[in-house]
């Protein structure tokens, strides 16, 4: 293990580095990730705490809910561990720049396969199990759970974490040295789109929509029954729930062998993958080493007619057209828009099978309450493809941001360019979502203008923080930017997204439920209540103007810093 720490001194290093920068960057940065951070992980704790609090008081049925809700917790955890393992593995054990040299040393393959499997592993769980802890601290505090617990779930969530890890890698493993070198890298994204898809459609087979059907009462009980049953006994998630579970609700279980199980299964897998290393891994280093030449010697061209129908020309349209070629010369980019296409077809169906008719809600007051939450949905929909292709914007740049900055062009025509290159899809894709679930809903027409106009213009804010945090906080060396929105700027970027959008949702939840009961009644609205809507109303869009204008001034003005 000595070797392996000393592989791993030079990621502490620079962990404790950044970290020293960070501390000693502006204190009103750090105060406000802070205060974003406690009011995100608040918010989680608050809505899983609610949620237990009325399971908990349901007599029979609560406890059922409850612990299946966990499970289910527990197996999206684990997927998106192993989702994110594969991505991370790709990147740290095979594409790594620095990897000729480490295995130029005199150390064997399975202490440095080691060692960057640790280094995978943490950057694939961290972020998870820091946000992961709310969920559990509800549970505890719902079912006044003891130390015991507390030491249960700590000691219980290394082997979750190492065995998700595994999985994902023992698949890169294979896949490397099975796959043709110069089509490695596509494969695996199109692996991670399918598994990203058949997550969704699992889930989506649960048909959760009939816990809100009068018509499946009937057949409540069974399904609730079923609830009951163990999930199969050879998945981690179901040792880690028997851990748990006893532990957490004071029942007699097998707590003890479960954690016992998960520790040795962790550990066994830890061999095995080792071990499969001494055999696999430098073939499949060699092989990604070749492809990684092979795809920077290969040029695909693009043909120069399609430029004149741009918008713009002279220095804007020249990188306006550079951001566009880059876009769709890059494989791992363009590919993404299946799976995109997927999740919108899933995100519209699941509004086509709610039985909002079956409700014991009024359709219409449903139909326009569901429109309204909906704008949030969608703008956090919006959010979350943004930290994946609008925030890494100019970090895709790489090393050879220093052409663009040789380039008589001023750095806020530069952003501004990646600005409106991103907004616009953004703009059409998020009218989509908004104007065929309004339709599907069958809403008014004044929550189908009101949601309309409030996401055209939450586009605009959400893809201005993705471009102005992204010049904050680049990284122009990492070879897979599916890392860039994992890290400070990224986090960031996505706390203050949801800010936004929750700020937004609530300054206008009062003033449309006064406009909507006033015309649904037929009554004259005071004047001291349109004062206070005028007042929202101008809040939002002072809140719309903020999220435009000052991250591309921060964006631009750190990107000026860089270069001195």
């Amino acid at each position: 293990m000595q070797t392996v720490l000393t592989l791993l001194k030079p990621r502490i290093w620079a962990f404790r580095h950044r970290l020293q920068a960070r501390l000693e960057g502006r204190a009103w940065v750090r105060i406000l990730l802070a205060l974003i951070s406690f009011l995100f992980w608040a918010g989680i704790f608050a809505v899983f705490y609610r949620v237990l609090q009325y399971f908990h008081g349901i007599e029979g049925f609560g406890d059922i809910l409850a612990r299946k809700l966990l499970s289910m917790v527990l197996l999206t955890f684990f997927s998106v561990l192993i989702f994110s393992s594969i991505l991370t593995a790709l990147s740290t054990l095979y594409l790594s720049k620095d990897l000729p040299l480490i295995h130029a040393a005199p150390v064997t393959v399975e202490k440095i396969f080691l060692a960057r499997w640790l280094e995978s592993t943490f950057d694939s769980s961290w972020m998870l199990f820091l946000f992961g802890l709310p969920v559990f601290l509800a549970y505890a505090l719902v079912y006044s759970a003891g130390l015991y617990f507390y030491v249960a779930l700590a000691y219980s969530f290394l082997p979750f974490c190492v065995l998700a890890s595994a999985i994902g890698t023992l698949i890169v493993l294979f896949l490397v040295v099975s796959l043709p070198a110069n089509r490695m890298r596509n494969i695996f994204v199109l692996l991670s789109m399918v598994l990203v898809i058949v997550l969704y459609f699992m889930f989506r087979f649960m048909r959760p929509e009939r816990l809100v059907d009068p018509a499946a009462l009937g057949t409540l009980a069974v399904y609730l029954r079923s609830l009951e049953a163990p999930g199969s006994p050879f998945l981690p998630t179901t040792w880690i729930l028997e851990s748990l579970w006893p532990i957490l609700t004071g029942t007699s279980g097998m707590a003890l062998f479960y954690l016992g199980l998960s520790t040795t299964g962790a550990l066994s897998m830890v061999f095995v993958l080792i071990k499969l290393a001494g055999i696999f891994y430098f073939k499949g280093v060699s092989k990604a080493q070749v492809a990684r030449c092979g795809l920077r010697a290969k040029k695909r061209g693009f043909r120069k007619g399609w430029i004149r129908f741009l918008p713009v020309s002279g220095q804007v349209g020249a990188l306006l057209s550079k951001d566009i070629k880059t876009f769709f010369r890059d494989n791992t980019q363009w590919s993404q828009l299946f799976l995109l296409g997927a999740l919108i077809v899933i995100y519209l169906y699941n509004f086509k099978v709610l039985p909002i008719d079956k409700a014991p809600i009024k359709t219409f007051y449903l139909q326009n309450i569901l429109s309204f939450l909906n704008m949030g949905l969608a703008g956090f929909v919006l959010a979350a493809m943004a930290v994946r292709f609008v925030f890494p914007a100019v970090s895709i740049e790489g090393q050879a941001f220093w052409i663009v900055r040789s380039a008589p062009i001023p750095v806020k025509t530069f952003l501004w360019v990646k600005f409106w290159t991103y907004l616009v899809p953004l703009l059409i894709l998020s009218e989509i979502l908004v104007v065929l679930t309004n339709k599907l809903l069958s809403v008014s027409p004044f929550m189908m203008g009101l949601s309309t106009i409030t996401i055209f213009f939450m586009v605009f804010g959400i893809t201005a923080m993705g471009v102005g945090l992204g010049a904050a906080y680049p990284d122009f060396r990492l070879e897979n930017m599916a890392q860039v929105a994992t890290g400070f700027g990224g986090m960031l970027f996505m706390f203050l997204c949801m800010g936004f959008i929750g700020s937004i949702i609530v300054l206008e939840a009062g003033p449309v439920y006064a406009i909507f009961m006033a015309r649904l009644r037929g009554e004259a609205i005071p004047l001291v209540r349109w004062i206070w809507i005028t007042l929202s109303f101008a809040l939002v869009a002072a809140i719309n103007v903020l999220a435009v204008f000052w991250p591309m001034r921060l964006g631009a003005e750190s990107l000026s810093h860089l270069e001195e």
